[in-house]
């Protein structure tokens, strides 16, 4: 039973983080606008000036753009926190019913890996060069964090419960 309480936890963690970082970025809508508009127009590339990408400096795809990542987190956290809510109402179940209800955990962790990989790693880093700039290489380097301590998170709680 320890152990189902723990994953529960944990997977209401997961929720907090990405609600935190979606809040966190509807609080400071100017410098995230400003952070997408240097990424998006790939200002100060000094290591690889040259690329095949475009750049974006139209405001209304800035905005976008950013409203798609505050969005996602916010879905990924509001799943999270009801795959904890779902892992609770089982937690005294057998331990296959248990294991069922996890598959919300799965969409929560692939809608934030979404974000913090598909978005910031390969839009962000690869598309976009984000890490030539110190703004982009720390964005990217949180990117990171967020990403790994979502999927570790998620394969520990996706493990089945001893019988």
């Amino acid at each position: 039973m320890v152990l189902k309480w723990l994953k529960i936890l944990l997977t209401g963690s997961l929720g907090l983080l990405c609600l935190f970082y979606a809040l966190q970025n509807i609080a400071n809508l100017d410098a995230v606008y400003s952070v997408m508009a240097a990424v998006m127009g790939m200002e100060n590339h000094n290591y690889y000036p040259t690329t095949f990408a475009f750049t974006i400096s139209q405001p209304t795809l800035i905005w976008l753009a950013a409203a798609l990542v505050i969005a996602a987190e916010l879905t990924a956290g509001l799943v999270f926190l009801v795959a904890g809510w779902k892992l609770i109402q089982v937690r005294n179940a057998p331990s296959n019913l248990f294991q069922a209800e996890k598959s919300w955990v799965l969409i929560g962790a692939g809608i934030a890996l979404l974000v913090w990989f598909g978005f910031f790693q390969v839009i962000g880093g690869a598309f976009f060069q984000m890490w030539q700039t110190e703004l982009g290489d720390a964005s990217m380097r949180g990117a990171f964090i967020y990403l790994a301590s979502v999927a570790l998170v998620t394969w520990f709680v996706y493990q089945p419960e001893p019988t």
